[in-house]
Parts: structure tokens; C-alpha cells; sequence
């Protein structure tokens, strides 16, 4: 007989999957899910962003979607491997309008884990690979157009003679590796950034800024970062690699150029965006409108009692310029998480007197020990040695069901603790108040719950521990005079700065300044998962809000996250916004429900 290899055991869990989908036998097919299980479908099923937990829900699901989906053609792709009871292999599939890929998990021969992905749309592949242009036109043409004769058409025409699909506000990472995949996909897109030039939204920041995470979390689509790339990239360095990735992807991006309104008339199913290009009035009227603003929204300013009365410079750390000027000066900063940490250093540096004020716990993390145990499996070398590429990474993080991904997190953080725990004693008996998230899972998870609430350390807290920044900790501030500001305990502080890096609200804000609070309120809170911890109440929700799927407003998106999500993500926002451009049928399973305005 042949031995039940892993593999054979996946093989016959595809077919038995298949055959049941193929009779639109739900039942059946849920039958093959343990009690416990979770299905992540990311469009393929839903043309949505969308987890299925337990029986009932996948049931449900497919009784909604499978004689739409019509998937066929399961094919284990590779070996199978098994570790610790657990059986995971990749897949591939099909649907009737797109190709897919997935990764299942098997507990006891029954699916624990499956995430199917949409890959490419069947009819309307990119050019990519044999598929790629010729570029050169042989023969002989009187009618020739040369490339930079049809780019510079291309550029005198969208927008004015001929309208965008798409347009994105916002040409940060997120919007320019937005734009590069519509662009392969022959979406007509317009990207708009109020900056002067691509990449300033990075150059423009405080100049001890760089990347915290490592190069090969920060991928973008298409154009990798060369293998001479700096682990961690300053932030000069990634502005002038964006502004080259907009010139070599051949983007349509239009820089000095603000978003003033925008409406959606729903009898045309087109939006009328005014903006202000090179301060010239323009009226562009897209299909779909995507804002990429980051994860974040609009700077949160608090507001202390006195603040109108102080006579020195008080800013937010968005609009922070960098240490140089504040040599020798006496600088509060309110907040203790990433931005916080890195001004503090900064102003160190530059000999001015330094404090922090932390009002609530944060995580900390060495960079070290993050790469070591949480990102080095992943995101490596030797994971691409090991024959992880960035996109194999992609979808492994991603086939982990937000629910399960905290009990996926904890051991790596919990050997981090311990890895330094004399970091950790230094830090508090200096008074910092630590944490490692409201169930101890760490980083990733109170940055997708919050996105605030740690730093990753790269020399701040040791300044903190050896009292070089100077800290004062559950405290908040009473109240600003002219020349200070009095905490809660009554402790005066002399300020000739104060730095608020307090954070920002949800996205949503944006669409609120931009469209209308009637449509903010319409589509709700960005970001968070409904975990009910600390700013991400409940209800659970089980995917991110809002993020990279329809809305509650027609044609309107919503694209950010850090480098590593906006470059995985954009590629299923891409396809949805492609589909839609094609006239192909994009029923959505799930719409989200709202709970939180903001």
C-alpha cells in the first residue's frame, strides 16, 4: 500500500473539496473543516476581504457565492510538510473569471486554516513575463509614435480630453504602489500628491527618521530593492527611491496638487473631484476614488488649557523639522511611542534638554530581537535562502486568521522577554511603564488593533534608561503657561518647544475634510478589527476595517498600512478596481457592518 504521506493526504483533501464544490454540496465541503477552523478569502470567493470562522460561516458563505465562483481545478502545488501534527501545503485553483492561489493547514486529515487569494483575472492578464510588451516597433511606420511621444499624449490627455478610472489621493509608498499595479493592469489612473515632488512625503520629515523594519518587509510591487539596499533605509534615501519608482513604472502623477472636494452622483456612478494643480483649477471625474493617506488619518492635537498663551514653538511631530534648530533648548515632548522616541534622540544629539511625557504603557522592542524572532523566519536573508521570497512571505503572514494571530505571535515575544529582560528591568526602574499588549502578542497586533502604542528601538531607550531623555511617566498635563507646562502632578516643566507626537485619528477623517462627514460617518472607523483592547472596540470584525475592500460608499477605497501591506494589499485592491473597469460582475459577500464612527 502507499504509505499516507503528507502529501497524499492533501491530494485527496483537494479532490474531496473539489468534488463537493463541483456538486454545490456546501454542506459537505464544511464538513471537511474541523470544529475550530477559519477560511480568509481574499476576493477570489467575496470580491471582498473576508474570514469565515467555524462550519456555519463557510457554509453560508459558499451557499452565497459558489454558483458565481464555479472554483475548479485544485492542484497541490510542491510538497506537503507536517510539524507538529499540523499538515501545510500550497495550492492552486480556479474560478470562472480569475486564477488563484492559497496555503491550507490540516489538523487530523480536516482543514484548520485555508486562505484562497485571487491571483489574476483569466481574460485580462498582466504583461508580464512572456506576456511582456515588444517595446520596439519594426518595419517601417509614417505614422511611428515613439515612447516619450505617447507618454507626453498620455499626460496632455488624462485628465483634461479623456478621464481617469481611478484616481488616488495621496502619493505616498501606498498610492505609488497602488498606481504601479493599475497601471500593469491598463487601469487609467491618476495619482495626486500636494508635495513638490514624489518622495518629499518622507523628505520632509525629521531627519533622524528611517525605516524600523527591514528591507525585505519593505519591498515594493514590481521593483524590488537592489541587494546592496541598507537593512534600514533613511528616510532621504526611500523619498528618491520613490521618486524614481514613479518615472520607471511610467505613473501619471501629478505633484503640486491639492484635493479641495469630491462628490459622487450616483445616477452617473462617477465622482466630480475638484483640485488645484500648480494652482490652477482642474475638475477630474473618476469611476472610483481611492484615498491613500497612509493607515493614519489627521493629526491628533490635544487640547491643553494655556496652549494659546505660550510663547514658545509647539508643533505636531508630523510637522516636526528635524533637531537643528533647538540646540541648547529646552524641549517637552508629549506622547512615548515611535515618533516620540526618535525626536527625543534627535534633539539629544543636538544637545538640547530633553523630556518625555508618557501618559500611557508602550511597547518596546529591540530591532534586533524583532528581526531575530519575529520578522527573521519571514523576512530575511535567510529566509530567501531558505527559499521564502517576499511574496511566499506575503501570503504566509496573511494566512494566519487574525483571531489565531495573536496565539501565533506570543512565543516570539515571550523569548524576547526574556532574550532581555535586563533591558526591560533598566527601563522600568527608570519609571517607563512597559507593555507587550493587552494579551501579551506584541507588536503586530497593537499595530493592527491601533497602529500606536509601541516603538521599535533603535537607541532611544537606552537614553531613557540611563535618564539622558528625561521622563516622566502616567502623567498627563494640566495645563500650559507661557514659558511651561504643569503636569497632573503638579511637577512644572520649563519648555521653550513642545512636541505633541499624539498620534492621529482614523482615516475616515480624511474623507470627512475631502467629501462630507455624512459619507465618513457611512463607511466608519478605519483600521482595527474589533478586539476590544485598548482603542479597537468591539464587536470582533475578524479583518482590518475598511482597508483595501468595498466601503459603505460606493466607489470609494480606502488604501494604506505600512510598506509590507501596501505592497501585498494593493495587489487585491488592484484586481477589484480592474474587474470593475472590465464591466465584470463583483457581487460582495460580507459588506462590512459599521460600529464606530471614528
Amino acid at each position: 500500500m502507499t504509505p499516507r504521506t503528507p502529501t497524499r493526504t492533501v491530494e485527496q483533501w483537494l479532490s474531496d473539496f473539489e468534488h463537493t464544490l463541483s456538486a454545490r454540496d456546501s454542506r459537505g465541503a464544511a464538513a471537511l473543516f474541523n470544529e475550530e477552523c477559519f477560511w480568509r478569502d481574499l476576493v477570489a470567493f467575496t470580491w471582498n476581504l473576508k474570514t469565515m470562522e467555524g462550519r456555519d460561516e463557510i457554509r453560508a458563505m459558499l451557499d452565497a457565492t459558489l454558483a458565481r465562483s464555479a472554483p475548479t481545478n485544485w492542484q497541490i502545488d510542491g510538497e506537503a510538510h507536517e510539524t507538529d501534527g499540523v499538515i501545510e501545503a500550497w495550492f492552486t485553483f480556479e474560478t470562472a473569471v480569475a486564477t488563484g492561489k492559497g496555503l491550507l493547514r490540516l489538523k487530523h486529515g480536516r482543514c484548520w486554516t485555508l486562505l484562497t487569494t485571487m491571483q489574476a483575472l483569466k481574460d485580462h492578464p498582466e504583461p508580464r513575463g512572456e506576456r511582456r510588451p515588444q517595446g520596439a516597433e519594426h518595419g517601417a511606420n509614417k505614422a511611428r509614435e515613439t515612447w516619450r511621444e505617447a507618454r507626453e499624449r498620455e499626460a496632455e490627455e488624462l485628465g483634461y480630453t479623456r478621464q481617469p478610472f481611478c484616481l488616488i489621493i495621496g502619493g505616498g509608498q501606498g498610492g505609488i504602489g497602488l498606481a504601479a499595479r493599475l497601471r500593469q493592469m491598463a487601469v487609467p489612473t491618476i495619482v495626486v500628491d500636494k508635495h513638490p515632488r514624489p518622495g518629499d512625503a518622507w523628505r520632509n520629515r525629521y531627519k533622524s527618521l528611517c525605516l524600523h523594519d527591514p528591507v525585505w518587509y519593505d519591498h515594493l510591487p514590481y521593483l524590488p530593492f537592489p541587494d546592496n539596499w541598507p537593512v534600514f533605509a533613511p528616510k532621504d534615501k526611500i523619498g528618491d527611491w520613490l521618486e524614481m519608482y514613479t518615472r520607471v513604472m511610467e505613473l501619471n502623477y501629478w505633484s503640486n496638487t491639492e484635493c479641495e472636494s469630491a462628490s459622487f452622483d450616483e445616477a452617473s456612478g462617477e465622482w466630480t473631484v475638484q483640485v488645484r494643480r500648480d494652482g490652477e483649477p482642474v475638475t477630474l471625474r473618476p469611476k472610483q476614488l481611492v484615498l491613500a493617506t497612509g493607515m493614519s488619518g489627521v493629526p491628533h492635537l490635544p487640547s491643553f488649557p494655556g496652549a494659546e498663551d505660550f510663547e514658545g514653538e509647539q508643533h505636531h511631530s508630523s510637522q516636526h523639522p528635524g533637531p537643528d534648530a533647538y540646540r541648547g533648548k529646552r524641549v517637552v515632548v508629549i506622547g512615548a511611542n515611535n515618533s516620540a522616541h526618535d525626536i527625543c534622540a534627535a534633539l539629544w544629539e543636538h544637545d538640547a534638554d530633553v523630556t518625555m511625557v508618557q501618559r500611557s504603557s508602550t511597547h518596546i522592542v529591540r530591532s534586533d530581537a524583532l528581526m531575530e524572532h519575529a520578522l527573521g523566519p519571514l523576512y530575511s536573508e535567510q529566509a530567501v535562502a531558505s527559499g521564502i521570497t517576499t511574496d511566499k512571505a506575503d501570503l504566509i503572514f496573511a494566512s494566519i486568521p487574525y483571531r489565531l494571530l495573536p496565539d501565533f505571535q506570543r512565543p516570539a515575544f515571550d523569548a524576547i522577554r526574556e532574550q532581555d529582560a535586563d533591558f526591560y528591568r533598566r527601563l522600568e526602574k527608570a519609571g517607563f511603564m512597559l507593555d507587550f499588549g493587552a494579551d501579551d502578542s506584541g507588536l503586530f497586533l497593537k499595530y493592527l488593533r491601533r497602529g500606536s502604542g509601541y516603538y521599535i528601538d533603535v537607541g532611544a531607550s537606552e537614553l531613557v534608561a540611563s535618564g539622558e531623555i528625561r521622563l516622566h511617566s502616567g502623567v498627563g498635563v494640566e495645563r500650559i503657561h507661557p514659558h511651561s507646562l504643569t503636569l497632573t502632578d503638579g511637577t512644572e516643566l520649563p519648555a521653550d518647544l513642545i512636541v505633541y507626537a499624539t498620534g492621529y485619528g482614523s482615516m475616515n477623517g480624511w474623507a470627512a475634510n475631502i467629501i462630507s462627514q455624512e459619507v465618513a460617518d457611512r463607511v466608519g472607523k478605519c483600521w482595527g478589527m474589533g478586539s476590544d483592547t485598548p482603542k479597537d472596540p468591539g464587536p470582533w470584525e475578524g479583518e482590518l476595517r475598511n482597508m483595501w475592500k468595498p466601503t459603505r460608499q460606493e466607489a470609494l477605497w480606502f488604501h494604506g498600512g505600512n510598506l509590507h501591506q501596501s505592497r501585498h494589499y494593493s495587489h487585491y485592491l488592484a484586481l477589484q478596481l480592474k474587474a470593475r473597469l472590465e464591466g465584470i460582475e463583483t457581487p460582495v459577500y460580507g459588506l462590512q457592518e459599521v460600529h464606530h464612527l471614528a
